[in-house]
């Protein structure tokens, strides 16, 4: 009886505040890669004079503009006041949930495909969500066989991953971003982008692998994870590692990235390196060798879905020791070819139409907020793309990971 009186005087609270064509978005955010993820789609808003677009952050407000110090120009609330105000729609990459008690339609557009800290692993809380905006079919799948959604849930949405559509779209070229470092485009690059956590391989051997690599006749990147440059025990072990690795790259071949899209540096790399991490799947999208610091205290602690910890397995050459990892990143350079079946495959499954992504989440995101999209992508209509995938879905066998 409550929910229903709830949900009627929201109705009413819609009628009498919405008498235009104006549409307000409210977008949560926990680390900076929360904004990276939905960045693609902000910037096809922005041209849109009827949308107004702002962020929060509800988990950790005192850090809201650390979070979003890359966002320039964004319009920025603090939770207590976005919960007086009515927004038409609420995103979320992350498990977020803001106090909105003029209620709105949520929707999640997840964050990774690593299968790290249960998002892959759902519980029938995900039914509170008015839309999900599936990566690929592997987690949608997921989630209907662990009865967190059911199969023809109106939620449904298969749009992939925005963020990644920048890898095989042309926004970037090796060139142009290793002229931006200051690094020598005739020279291989190798990325290292560990995770965060205490039982990271930045944490094990970091230092070592960065001091190792430098030696060599090649660019050195490192992309240290949101959480690795956060200075408290859980996230980065304690240690300031910004102020740790940049007095070691300097005057040399390498560069520590100060930005947090991880994106431009996947398209450089001729090799990456890293422990597990969405961005190590991400990086099969340019298909080049992959390679692997097992870790088990960290699959562990990050509860990474054993079959995520095979599927990188599978595509990467796994190691457990610097000695091994240099020999591997020698393989890599000698012979990128090798694996590229296995990679292409992966990332097939992953990335649901790379390239399109952002085009289908803006589209559905319009479509949630009960607005009509400017430049519609010439597919299906609304409700026969729903239907076909919702039918795709039910009629597969389910998978286990």
């Amino acid at each position: 009886m409550i929910r229903r009186l709830l949900n009627a005087a929201r109705r009413a609270d819609i009628r009498l505040t919405r008498r235009t064509d104006r549409r307000r978005i409210l977008v949560d955010g926990h680390t900076p890669v929360n904004f990276t993820m939905f960045a693609p789609v902000y910037r096809r808003l922005q041209r849109d004079p009827r949308i107004e677009v702002v962020f929060t952050a509800s988990h950790e407000p005192a850090r809201i503009h650390e979070i979003y110090r890359e966002a320039t120009g964004v319009r920025i609330l603090h939770p207590r006041r976005a919960a007086l105000m009515r927004f038409d729609a609420y995103v979320a990459s992350d498990f977020l949930w803001a106090t909105l008690p003029r209620g709105t339609c949520r929707i999640q557009i997840f964050h990774g495909v690593g299968g790290k800290y249960g998002f892959d692993a759902p519980d029938r809380s995900m039914r509170e969500w008015d839309r999900l905006f599936f990566v690929n079919e592997r987690r949608l799948r997921n989630y209907i066989a662990a009865d967190a959604i059911d199969a023809d849930s109106p939620a449904i949405r298969l749009v992939g991953m925005p963020k990644s559509d920048c890898l095989v779209d042309g926004t970037f070229t090796r060139e142009r971003v290793l002229d931006g470092l200051g690094l020598d485009p005739a020279l291989p690059t190798v990325l290292y982008a560990p995770t965060w956590s205490p039982a990271s391989s930045l944490n094990a051997m970091g230092v070592d692998l960065v001091r190792a690599l430098l030696q060599r006749p090649l660019n050195l990147i490192v992309k240290l994870h949101d959480r690795s440059r956060d200075l408290r025990e859980r996230y980065s072990g304690g240690v300031d590692w910004m102020a740790t690795l940049q007095p070691i790259v300097r005057g040399t071949r390498g560069v520590v990235a100060d930005t947090h899209d991880i994106s431009p540096y996947l398209v450089a790399a001729d090799v990456m390196i890293t422990d597990h991490s969405s961005a190590g799947f991400e990086y099969l999208l340019r298909d080049r060798p992959l390679v692997r610091i097992h870790r088990p205290a960290l699959l562990q602690l990050a509860s990474v879905h054993p079959d995520y910890a095979a599927l990188l397995a599978s595509v990467s050459e796994s190691v457990d020791t610097l000695p091994e990892l240099l020999a591997a990143v020698e393989r890599g350079l000698a012979n990128p070819q090798h694996r590229s079946a296995e990679r292409r495959a992966v990332a097939a499954d992953l990335f649901y139409r790379p390239g399109t992504a952002t085009d289908r989440c803006t589209e559905y995101l319009y479509e949630a907020i009960e607005l009509p999209c400017p430049s519609p992508s010439a597919q299906l209509s609304r409700d026969s793309r729903t239907r076909s995938a919702q039918l795709q879905l039910r009629d597969s066998p389910a998978s286990e990971s």
